[in-house]
């Protein structure tokens, strides 16, 4: 696996953050439209900073607090709780914009330092776990990554109250050439008014890593008025992803019942139907919510977003020749889209045939090469090897998919498995022996 273990070292450093909570383990959420969305949001603020579109990536974690970081110079994480907290595009944006400003004004340096000095682990299973989803425990439209635990995250997040400083201004600044209204940013230090005078286990995370003082608010109200001159109107590109993701992400995460009750889930619109469609999937109820995702279609037929969510109702509901139909669409409109051939594979497996079983494995393949780091993609590609006779092959996408997860046990006794199995020196081959060597590693041998 040296050729992967190369290619994914940034994330070495992001996983060693992001799996941190001490009770309970960080979780990402993994949605090709909620993805799809952060991307829409994120892209006027990279231009604006003389970054380019894919500069970044933003990832959502599943967890009710309030709180936004960065963990290297590639990857912003926002919980899905301060999503769900806002209420309009610009707010989000702002939370970017000051990520991103932590970045560009290398306040990561020392941060990197104090993590590394927290501790290691291997580097594949770190790698790979940074996209993580866990294995057949998804809600259709989401797959929810499986984490572990960290001690190095609170350090590594701390901030001064100077580079808070310094982030404020170079975000507003940002904001302002991206024609973001840039009083948003005091949308976010509001919601945390108050939160100084809290004991630190009453606090959200975010005040706790970000330094919150009335004078920091001061001076951002100050600098927003001022460069609220170069505002524009919300764009309605930026309007309607963001509707778009709020709507999903409250009909999944949220009590079902609760929020089909809501306002926000009447009428025709297609952020109310998609929210319907989403409450009714996590229910499950999956009568109404092929119902509400065929009048999402009848809106835009040519969504493959709306196509994945529903063939993952199908497959979820064992109408799986549907469920591979939908995903193939699907596929044709969002070719390479890791997440849907990941679901278009899960549907052929289902189907169990001969040429369903070959086809999957080239679905997951490609999967797999456009985003390495997944799982739930990985014990596919497994059982697809083993459905097409390839027992080595498949010994060896277990003993990374083990090493995901960090049974490192596990890990090493399929990867030599795959080791006694494979030609020496093949792909799979290559992988295997990183696995061997990164378990070894963790389990001190």
């Amino acid at each position: 696996m040296r050729h992967v273990t190369t290619r994914l070292q940034a994330f070495v450093m992001v996983l060693l953050m992001v799996l941190s909570a001490p009770a309970q383990a960080a979780t990402l959420i993994r949605d090709a439209e909620i993805e799809r969305s952060l991307k829409n949001l994120m892209r006027p603020v990279l231009e604006a900073a003389g970054m380019g579109a894919d500069r970044i990536r933003v990832l959502v974690i599943k967890d009710s607090s309030l709180n936004a970081f960065v963990a290297d110079s590639r990857h912003i994480f926002v919980h899905s709780g301060l999503i769900l907290k806002l209420n309009r595009p610009e707010a989000l944006q702002a939370v970017l914009a000051h990520e991103l400003a932590h970045i560009t004004n290398g306040h990561l340096t020392r941060r990197s330092a104090n993590a590394k000095a927290a501790g290691r682990t291997s580097a594949i299973g770190f790698a790979l776990a940074v996209a993580a989803a866990a294995a057949g425990e998804a809600q259709a439209g989401i797959a929810i990554g499986a984490g572990a635990s960290s001690s190095a995250r609170r350090v590594f997040l701390s901030h001064t109250r100077a580079e808070e400083a310094s982030a404020d201004e170079t975000a507003l600044r940002t904001m302002a050439r991206a024609g973001i209204d840039p009083t948003a940013m005091t949308d976010i230090l509001e919601l945390f008014t108050g939160q100084e005078a809290l004991s630190p286990g009453r606090q959200d995370p975010y005040a706790r890593s970000h330094p919150l003082t009335r004078d920091r608010l001061r001076a951002v109200k100050g600098f927003a008025a001022g460069l609220k001159g170069s505002t524009k109107p919300t764009s309605a590109e930026s309007a309607y992803w963001y509707a778009r993701m709020d709507a999903k992400l409250e009909g999944f995460l949220r009590n079902s019942r609760y929020v089909l009750r809501r306002p926000e889930a009447k009428g025709n619109g297609e952020a109310a139907i998609l929210r319907r469609a989403s409450a009714y999937t996590a229910m499950p109820n999956t009568k109404k919510a092929l119902k509400e995702v065929d009048a999402l279609l009848r809106l835009r037929p040519r969504d493959p977003y709306y196509h994945e969510l529903k063939g993952q109702i199908l497959l979820e509901s064992r109408q799986y020749g549907a469920a591979v139909t939908s995903y193939q669409n699907a596929n044709k409109l969002a070719p390479g889209e890791p997440l849907i051939l990941s679901g278009l594979g899960r549907a052929l497996l289902a189907m169990n045939t001969k040429a369903s079983n070959k086809a999957a494995l080239s679905a997951l393949s490609k999967a797999r090469a456009n985003d390495p780091g997944d799982p739930s993609i990985l014990r596919n590609v497994a059982v697809a090897h083993a459905k097409n006779g390839q027992p080595g092959l498949a010994s060896a996408a277990t003993a990374e998919r083990y090493a995901v997860l960090r049974k490192h046990k596990d890990a090493l006794l399929h990867a030599r498995r795959a080791l006694g199995a494979l030609p020496r020196g093949s792909s799979g081959w290559l992988r295997a022996q990183d696995v061997e060597t990164a378990s070894e590693r963790a389990l001190g041998k």
